[in-house]
This record gives structure tokens, sequence and C-alpha cells, in this order.
């Protein structure tokens, strides 16, 4: 049973997507970002980055103790190796599927999450920021459109390249972007959103998403960390 540390931003989406999609068994705990969850000893244990998600799989291959994962990108990678899915086991395959891998969790979900950030939570509005972060975010929106000419999924079969990226183009409208003007990414987009492993991954966020909104003391608590405040 794989216990997942999750709360439904674009990097819990991710792992829901792959358990779902392979039929894992797994259980929710939930981490409430907003409310410092994140910070309790006990997550911290197994995420020393103070972020979810993060996995505990009490079966993992060859047996022994229980193996903890953070960081999304592992998760993903290491779930794939486990389940022998997602991911080619031939060398070019296999090489394709982690560069689209990096290049969302290096690229796609930084710049997307600052576009975030400054449009939607800064306390003032920085025109320079928001420019900056939504042009980004437009040009990687070009850059995976590109990628995607002649083919249903982005490295050719359905991948854990795809379920990285599918979450962070979920809010597109709110990261100011057209989809109209990128086709073959909606396209993409259109068919992974219809995957029943896809609807299910997002129901599992569903009991989570009536919290209240992100408060001031939220903000605080979300985008106010230093390595000092982080030891008191």
């Amino acid at each position: 049973m794989i216990e997942l540390y999750y709360w439904p931003t674009p990097n819990g989406h991710k792992i829901t997507m792959f358990l779902e999609e392979a039929g894992l068994p797994y259980e929710i705990r939930p981490v409430d970002i907003s409310a410092g969850d994140q910070f309790k000893p006990e997550f911290l244990a197994i995420s020393p980055n103070n972020r979810m998600p993060a996995i505990v799989d009490h079966e993992p291959t060859g047996g022994g103790e229980p193996v903890s994962v953070f960081e999304s990108g592992a998760i993903l990678v290491y779930l794939a190796e486990k389940t022998a899915r997602f991911l080619p086991t031939d060398l070019r395959g296999r090489k394709a599927v982690l560069e689209w891998l990096f290049w969302q969790v290096g690229g796609l979900g930084p710049m997307a999450g600052q576009n975030h950030h400054f449009v939607q939570y800064a306390p003032e509005k920085i025109p320079y920021a928001m420019n900056r972060y939504v042009n980004e975010t437009n040009r990687l929106y070009g850059v995976l459109d590109r990628q995607l000419v002649g083919r249903d999924y982005i490295a050719g079969e359905y991948s854990i390249a795809d379920m990285a990226c599918y979450p962070w183009i979920v809010p597109h409208e709110r990261q100011q972007q057209n989809m109209d003007e990128f086709p073959n990414l909606k396209g993409w987009f259109e068919r992974v959103r219809e995957r029943p492993a896809t609807v299910r991954a997002y129901q599992q966020g569903e009991p989570y998403m009536s919290r209240p909104a992100v408060t001031e003391e939220g903000k605080k608590i979300l985008f106010g960390q230093t390595a000092g405040s982080l030891k008191r």
C-alpha cells in the first residue's frame, strides 16, 4: 500500500494520476499547506524540503523496510519503475520521457508557479514580474505545442511526462494563456482530461477543494519561509 501525502495542487495531482492509471492501492494523508501541515516533524521526516507530495511505499520492490520518496518527479520515476509502466525501458524511449519530465519540473512548473504567485497572490502588482512570468509561460506552452505536432502524447505513448505536465496546464486561464493559440497542446489536453484515471484522480481532490481560500496568515506560511524561520 502507498501512503500519499497530498494536497490538491498541480504537483499533488500528478501522483494521483499515476496511482489511478496503475491501479495501485493507496491512502491519502492530507497535508494542508496553508495551515502549515508541511512543517510537522512526522512529515519533515519523509519530505525534508517541507513540500508535498511525498509517498511511503509499504511494499517496496524486493521487500524490506518501507521506502519514502519526496519530490513529484522522483515519485513518478519511482512508481514507474516499481510497476514497469509509463516509462519505456528502451534507451531512446526512456530518454525522451525523462527529458520532458525534467523539462516540466525544471521549467513549466517553476515558471507557471511564479506566474500564479505574481498574478494571483503577490500583495502588490508588479507589472514587470507579471509580464515576465506570463510571457515565459506562453513560451513554454509553445515549446510543448511544437512537441505535440503529429503526436497524441508528449513522448509518443502515454507516460509520466504527460502526467507531470497536464496538471500545470489545467489552470491555463489563471496563467493568462489562450489555448486556441496552441491547437496541438489543446488536443493533447483534451485527450488527457478525458482519460478515466484523470477524472478519478481529480475527484480525489474534491473533498479538500471546499476548504477556505488562502488567508493572509496562510500566505505568510506559504510565501514567507526562510532558513531562519523554519528553525523556529
